[in-house]
């Protein structure tokens, strides 16, 4: 056992996220753990590219409220406390919310050290969209699975 001590929190890459976003790395694997996660935090309206992971990935928000939405066109709006998981190789993409911080865990488990494919940019039309669906559903419909 050991006292794992996080990385220091960089802002994260322009070419895969839009907006002011920092990560945290939380824990990197070291075979036989494939386990990678760090924390996001995202301004609002910040949001990372279009993107999949080839073993999924598990989004836990601890703050604020934020979207994720696949190509298909559904959208999930997170709040504090949810858990949202995307299967293996779905393309999507999360952030926050025009008008809240977001910040979430993300737990990814690497494929021979490949966590993730990275695509184009969240077009501003595509996520005013992802915005304007979840307006239009009330919070207990959003929530009542939880």
């Amino acid at each position: 056992m050991r006292l794992a001590i996080p990385g220091p929190t960089n802002k994260a890459p322009t070419e895969k996220f839009t907006g002011d976003v920092y990560l945290d790395t939380l824990h990197s694997g070291e075979s036989p753990s494939r386990l990678n996660s760090a924390m996001v935090r995202f301004n609002p309206a910040a949001r990372t590219n279009w993107h999949s992971h080839p073993i999924g990935q598990l989004l836990h928000c601890t703050e604020g409220m934020g979207l994720v939405a696949s190509r298909d066109g559904k959208v999930i709006l997170m709040r504090a406390g949810d858990t949202v998981h995307t299967p293996p190789g779905e393309e999507h993409w999360h952030g926050a919310t025009q008008d809240s911080h977001m910040c979430h865990l993300a737990m990814v488990e690497h494929d021979d050290g490949h966590s993730a494919t990275w695509l184009e940019p969240v077009s501003d039309d595509d996520y005013l969209a992802a915005q304007t669906t979840t307006a239009k559903v009330p919070s207990t419909t959003v929530r009542k699975n939880r």
